[in-house]
């Protein structure tokens, strides 16, 4: 997988000044109708035994989960007639990216364009077989558009909205205009989305494709009928097979010490860091003021020590991502390339690295923390999800039929395209990275 640094030079991002990210964030969050201006995306819980009898008690919606890095893009304009547009990472920093336009519906010049817009997506790197790349940012929600909140519509309402009214004139104008295509930092679509039943197909047909391109780690389940929640949602399940199962940990490298020079007047210890450290601690965050506990140890081997040292990055206090790999005589790693790490030694439970996360700030809560492992300890295999999928489509079915018969809208009903369009109310906004004050600050963000 790329690094967002690497992604973010690839669409020729430019990262927003301090001043410049802090007028943003709160353009953001009053466009969401809120006072905190931290990252306001929302983030799934992991997939755990239990979950499998909540898809058969709501509907769902399930996609791949792409392996690439998380951004919302925030749709705003500088003047009435210049667009511009940021892409928003986990760290809450902002990135103008040139060249981009997201024409409005029923305009032929393809000059009106959307305004006050939040997406929710993931930018990857999709590479062929013919050894081409190219840079896309694929959709999976949208809170607001055009200055409208949709946070409150049902999930399939909010694709449909993003669909309609920004994808389907996106793909218009670069039909008739495919010379322009050279220009674009990168292609936008929306991600393959399946009832929640339909799983078997997404393991034999979408996973297998999607992993020749960008690769895959999982799957996620959003739930159909709940509204858009920023943080931690209860209804948004990550299920990932047990060797892909990982937390990211702030990580405390201990180094090894000895003794200072007799003549030396200070004698306090002095840190060999040369040496191989003497432990690898695994910090997670529990709130507050940079509340950071242990939680456990890395094991690296020297050969990993050193693969990491030479990647000349900065590793104390860095964001690692790790696996827990189980207890056994011979440790086969799925994160090293299909080999074995340790020969026929027999070891522990011990966590192992996966890579670095550059694109996090934090290690993960310990909420989250806790749920990874109960997922760990109480796994939910491929078999067992393909398994329960005539159960989860039969009470889909049943839902559907009992609300048919009660004369409301069918629960399990596919995301439906628009009878009509709905108009929205345009608000000003930007253009090379700055943003001017045209208009006053007041949005309608009621759903």
């Amino acid at each position: 997988m790329s690094s967002p640094q690497e992604l973010i030079a690839a669409c020729r991002g430019i990262k927003a000044d301090d001043d410049l990210a802090h007028m943003f964030r709160q353009e953001v969050a009053r466009l969401l109708g809120r006072t905190n201006t931290n990252f306001p995306g929302a983030q799934p819980v992991s997939f755990a035994a239990r979950h499998i009898a909540e898809l058969t008690r709501q509907d769902y919606y399930v996609m791949e989960k792409t392996d690439g890095i998380r951004f919302l893009m925030y749709l705003t304009r500088e003047g009435p007639d210049k667009e511009i547009h940021y892409l928003i990472d986990r760290k809450n920093d902002y990135y103008y990216v040139p060249d981009l336009h997201f024409p409005a519906p029923d305009d032929p010049t393809y000059a009106k364009f959307h305004a006050d817009t939040l997406l929710d997506g993931e930018l990857v790197r999709d590479t062929y077989p013919n050894g081409k790349s190219e840079l896309k940012y694929l959709v999976f929600d949208c809170l607001v558009m055009d200055g409208k909140s949709l946070m409150q519509r049902t999930l399939d309402k909010r694709l449909a909205y993003f669909k309609e009214m920004i994808l389907k004139p996106y793909k218009q104008m670069y039909k008739e205009m495919p010379q322009e295509i050279q220009y674009r930092p990168f292609a936008v679509e929306d991600k393959t989305t399946q009832f929640s039943y339909g799983v078997e197909m997404m393991f034999k047909e979408v996973i297998p494709r999607v992993k020749k391109l960008h690769g895959n780690d999982g799957l996620i389940f959003t739930c159909r009928s709940t509204p858009y929640k920023i943080g931690t949602d209860e209804h948004i399940l990550k299920w990932k097979t047990p060797e892909e199962n990982t937390i990211d940990f702030v990580l405390s490298i201990r180094w090894q010490e000895f003794d200072p020079d007799p003549s030396d007047p200070d004698q306090s210890p002095v840190i060999d860091y040369e040496a191989f450290p003497r432990a690898f601690e695994l910090l997670v965050y529990h709130g507050g003021n940079d509340d950071y506990r242990p939680w456990g140890n890395l094991y690296l081997t020297p050969k990993e020590w050193n693969d990491l040292k030479v990647m000349n990055k900065p590793l104390q206090d860095a964001v690692v991502e790790c696996w827990l790999e189980p207890a056994s005589s011979k440790t086969f790693s799925p994160h090293n390339n299909g080999t074995y790490t340790n020969g026929n030694q027999a070891h522990p439970q011990r966590w192992r690295f996966h890579r670095l996360r550059e694109d996090k700030v934090h290690a993960n809560h310990i909420s989250t923390v806790e749920s990874v492992m109960e997922s760990i300890q109480d796994a939910v295999s491929q078999d067992d999800l393909i398994s329960a999928a005539p159960t989860i489509r039969d009470a889909w079915k049943r839902r559907q039929t009992e609300s048919a018969a009660g004369g409301r809208p069918a629960s399990g009903n596919a995301p439906a395209l628009m009878q009509h369009q709905q108009s929205f109310q345009h608000q000003g906004h930007g253009e090379n990275g700055h943003k001017r004050k045209y208009e006053a600050d007041g949005v309608d963000a009621e759903g």
